[in-house]
Order: C-alpha cells, then sequence, then structure tokens
C-alpha cells in the first residue's frame, strides 16, 4: 500500500491532486503547526493582469496546530473568492459545470480553515473520480517528531510505501523509514499544459483553473496523457 501525507492546501494545485491520485491512502496533516501564508490559506488564479493571490483570512496564535486555526469572518472572504472566480473564469469553457460549487461554498459560514479546506479536496477528489481514501491525521495516535509521526501513520494504516514530495530528503530522516521497513518514493511531478483564458499558459495555479478550463478532461490532462 502507497500513502501520502500533506498538509491541507486552500484549492490546492495540480501537484497536490498527483500526489493524491498516484497513493491508495492520502493523509490530511490537520495536526502540526500552521504556516501563515503559505498554501494552507491562500492559493493563485490566472487573470488577465497575471496571477491572483486569493487568502482565506485566519485569526491565527502561534503555535497553533492547522484544525486550530479560526476564519476570520469580519472580513468578506468569501464574497471575494467568488467574484475573483466569476470575473476571472466565467467565459471558461467549463465554467457552468463546476460554479454552483463554489457558489455554496463562500456562501457558507467557515468557522475552522481545515473544513473547507477539506471539503473542496473531497470536491476535487470526487469531481476527478479518483479511488484514494482520505484520512485525518488527528484522528491516529502519532508521536511528535517529525519523520516518526510519518513513520506512525504509515504503520498504523499499513503502508509500506511512502510517497514523499521532491524535496522530502531535507527534512526526513530516511534510515529510520529503512529500519522500519518502509520504502520511501519521491515525487516526480511534470506539469501538463493546457488552454487557459488569457495568453501565454501559466502553470501552479489551483486546480480549478484546470477544472474550468478543460472540464471532463483535467484528469487525463493531470496524468500527462
Amino acid at each position: 500500500m502507497l500513502i501520502a501525507i500533506h498538509q491541507p492546501q486552500y484549492l490546492p494545485w495540480l501537484g497536490y491532486l498527483d500526489k493524491i491520485d498516484k497513493t491508495d491512502v492520502f493523509v490530511i496533516l490537520d495536526n502540526v503547526q500552521f504556516k501563515k501564508n503559505e498554501w494552507q490559506n491562500r492559493n493563485r488564479i490566472k487573470t488577465a493582469q497575471g496571477c491572483q493571490w486569493i487568502t482565506v483570512p485566519v485569526l491565527y496564535r502561534f503555535p497553533e496546530k492547522i484544525n486550530e486555526v479560526r476564519i476570520n469572518n469580519k472580513e468578506n472572504w468569501g464574497r471575494k473568492h467568488l467574484q475573483a472566480f466569476i470575473t476571472n473564469y466565467s467565459k471558461a469553457p467549463c465554467y457552468d459545470n463546476y460554479i454552483s460549487f463554489f457558489e455554496d461554498i463562500f456562501s457558507r459560514n467557515w468557522e475552522r480553515l481545515v473544513d473547507i479546506n477539506v471539503e473542496i479536496i473531497k470536491f476535487l477528489i470526487t469531481t476527478l473520480n479518483l479511488k484514494t481514501r482520505l484520512v485525518m491525521a488527528s484522528d491516529l495516535e502519532l508521536r511528535e517528531g517529525s519523520t516518526e509521526r510519518l513513520i506512525d501513520i504509515c504503520k498504523t494504516l499499513g503502508g509500506q510505501k511512502y510517497l514523499a514530495g521532491k524535496d522530502g530528503n531535507k527534512y526526513m530522516n530516511l534510515e529510520l523509514f529503512d529500519e522500519e521497513g518502509i520504502e520511501v518514493i519521491f515525487q516526480d511531478f511534470k506539469h501538463p499544459e493546457y488552454n487557459q483564458l488569457f495568453g501565454n499558459f501559466e502553470p501552479y495555479m489551483s486546480a480549478v483553473d484546470l477544472l474550468f478550463n478543460c472540464g471532463d478532461n483535467s484528469l487525463e490532462i493531470l496524468r500527462g496523457n
């Protein structure tokens, strides 16, 4: 069994979905320290003026874990994010197929950041027809060390192989994996190109860019076919 583990991203990019697609079980690492203004509460979409960041405002106090972080609903961020989608994707070929989901998402009163992130991740998995099982790390009993935590997840779920990010060897103790008989594989994701609005292709956007532009062909494109 191949397992991948990653923090819950907001509107994740294609490399995140590639990890999910390649594994049997994908563990959402929601019980580690939150990192403000990384990918956990923001991402990018493509506009006529170039890339645009869209950010969920949070009420964060160090050293809160991801699943403890609250959203700052004093800001009307949901309306802004929906308007960004309408402005920049309403002319995309497959816009009508998916916008109702985001209209619902952005109209709801979310309290915790992790909840909206997971809801969007589940939507992307379902929409792309991925078969991967999702597990929340906070539902498991784990040690605190960074490598030990990953090993415990793999052992608890019966994973013999672990799919790490391409730079995983910078923070993992690979000898500990070897001692536990867990094979570490490093992700080698090659970003596909596809038809976008607004001129030349721009990689590393949120996966919604692919969905709105390519619809039912999105999984085939994600897989590089």
